[in-house]
């Protein structure tokens, strides 16, 4: 079902696009994909793990080829970028807003290149942006947490002072105050993604504050307070991936940003099409971009299944307008 819907959004997009990035690729040639991955990098149990397990299906399934690079070996990201289009790849991908400055200057310097940005959109001729609505599934975990939280007081903690963390956070506090409107969210900017000893000193102060439920979409930062959580025994949502395996006895669900999928069907896509037509995309509940994973550790009554199914066909539907910022 995920995959049909997000197949549709993505056909309907390359019929409506009109003039694109061509990505057309000789005879009997593979399709290749170069990453630029995230600042973190793989291990970060988020963001780039999703992206690269993506690529990993599409290899599998698809025969494409794919490669990547991380900060950690290039230095920057612009070096990797052109590493990528130097290796003739069909597609140069960027992940993350962080990497947005770069991709467009690379892009410009190679304006025949067919690039995807990942989480941030650019008006640059030859890139695609992909976004995605995490305030939508945001507000499905602050409704969830608004609903499981004891003390009323939560804590929301941001990895980057960015539009698409705001997202997340907005999302958050709007899903709380539906359910619980005498919920207190309390909230803090990390500055880090890469660090999960900040993560876990932040999320301690807010325990100690009072603060029983956390959500943090800050990368590996945001594990270091998901760690924390388990330690202190309090409840908390992991982001972008299920973050439950990262502290079992803590998390009860995490906001899916189904990556994964997206750059699977982008792939499929120029293998199928040669191209990718549409300018810009944006996925959200509707799409099946956004989502919930299972939810564990903190058992919900019917009611609450109820109220949870509710909320998400209402915002489905345009029912409830979910905050951006």
């Amino acid at each position: 079902m995920r995959i049909k819907a997000l197949a549709w959004l993505l056909l309907c997009a390359v019929l409506l696009g009109g003039c694109g990035v061509q990505t057309q690729t000789a005879d009997g040639k593979r399709v290749k994909i170069g990453i630029m991955l995230s600042d973190v990098g793989l291990g970060d149990q988020s963001f780039s793990d999703a992206a690269f397990l993506g690529l990993s299906k599409a290899r599998d399934e698809l025969n494409i080829q794919f490669d990547y690079r991380e900060i950690s070996e290039t230095g920057d990201y612009e070096k990797g970028l052109v590493e990528l289009v130097k290796q003739d790849n069909d597609l140069v991908v960027g992940l993350g807003f962080m990497v947005q400055e770069s991709l467009e200057k690379v892009a410009k310097m190679y304006p025949e290149q067919a690039f995807v940005l990942i989480d941030s959109v650019s008006d640059v001729p030859n890139v695609v942006s992909l976004t995605f609505k995490e305030e939508e599934g945001s507000f499905l975990i602050g409704a969830l947490a608004g609903l499981k939280t004891k003390s009323n007081k939560l804590g929301f903690i941001g990895g980057m002072d960015a539009p698409v963390i705001h997202k997340f956070g907005a999302g958050f506090k709007q899903g709380v105050q539906t359910v619980n409107p005498q919920a207190q969210i309390v909230e803090q900017i990390a500055g880090d993604f890469g660090s999960a000893e900040k993560g876990a000193s932040i999320a301690a102060a807010m325990i100690q504050s009072g603060v029983d439920v956390l959500y943090p979409a800050a990368g590996l930062t945001g594990v270091g307070a998901l760690k924390e959580a388990e330690k202190q025994g309090k409840l908390a949502f992991g982001v972008d991936s299920d973050q439950f395996f990262v502290a079992e006895k803590a998390v009860v669900s995490s906001m899916m940003k189904h990556i994964d999928m997206a750059i699977y069907l982008i792939a499929e896509t120029l293998v199928k099409d040669g191209k990718l037509s549409a300018k810009q995309m944006e996925l959200g509940l509707q799409e099946d971009g956004v989502g919930l994973a299972e939810v564990r550790v903190a058992a919900l009554s019917d009611k609450e299944k109820e109220r949870l199914a509710s909320l998400k066909q209402d915002i489905i539907s345009g029912k409830i307008r979910v905050n951006k910022k």
